[in-house]
This record gives structure tokens, C-alpha cells and sequence, in this order.
């Protein structure tokens, strides 16, 4: 992969960081809030549930996008995690931040329920 190449990945991929740290520290919908009204309850749960998913997920993908950018930093970035094989330029387009090749991927995804050394194990059954 050419510099100018991993220069464009880099910069999607610290301006993706930007959005979710700024999306992560936002943590105004967790709060706890009071109602004498047993509906307006079930409401302020359910909004606050939401909140925490969101939460979640962004944090999840703000760890794959350092995670990424670490990959950029020692060479590995664009190599499938699993198979060792580049990963092909369209996928790292859509998802930059992506560990995996889509072959290797779709296998992980089958398999999501399970832990992550049952996914290994998968992985490595699979290749």
C-alpha cells in the first residue's frame, strides 16, 4: 500500500475518531431521572437503555479505530488479522477500521454469539 494510500486511511479514520470521542463523552441521555408517573418511568428507562447502547457501540468502534490507526503506525494496517491476506481496497474503503478480509469476516459474524477463543477456533478450522 502506497503512502498516499494509508495518508487517505489515516485521515478518515482520525476524523471518525474525532466524531466518537465527541459522541462517547456526550453521556447526557444515561442519567437517572424521577417521575411520579409509572409510564413516564417506563419512558426514562427505556431512553436511557437506548442511550447506553449507543454508548456502547460507539465505544466499541472507537477502540477499533485506535485500533486501526495503531495498525497503520506498525505496518500491519490493509492485512486480514486471521489469513494474512490484504485486505481488498473497496472494504477498506466502507469500513477502514476493519480487521478482517470479508471471507474471514463473514465467519466471525456467523459465529458472533460465541467467545472470542471459540471464534479463533473457527477461524483457524476455517482457513
Amino acid at each position: 500500500m502506497t503512502k498516499t494510500e494509508l495518508n487517505k486511511y489515516r485521515n478518515a479514520l482520525e476524523a471518525k475518531q474525532a466524531e466518537l470521542v465527541q459522541l462517547v463523552r456526550n453521556r447526557d441521555g444515561i442519567a437517572i431521572e424521577k417521575s411520579a408517573d409509572a409510564l413516564d418511568e417506563v419512558q426514562y428507562a427505556t431512553e436511557r437503555e437506548l442511550a447506553i447502547r449507543n454508548l456502547d457501540r460507539d465505544s466499541n468502534l472507537l477502540r477499533n479505530v485506535r485500533a486501526a490507526l495503531g495498525r497503520i503506525e506498525d505496518g500491519s494496517f490493509g492485512v486480514c488479522r486471521h489469513c494474512e491476506e490484504d485486505i481488498r481496497p473497496k472494504r477498506l474503503a466502507a469500513v477502514p477500521w476493519t480487521r478482517f478480509c470479508i471471507q474471514c469476516q463473514e465467519i466471525a459474524d456467523r459465529s458472533q454469539g460465541d467467545s472470542a477463543d471459540s471464534l479463533d477456533e473457527l477461524l483457524v478450522n476455517a482457513a
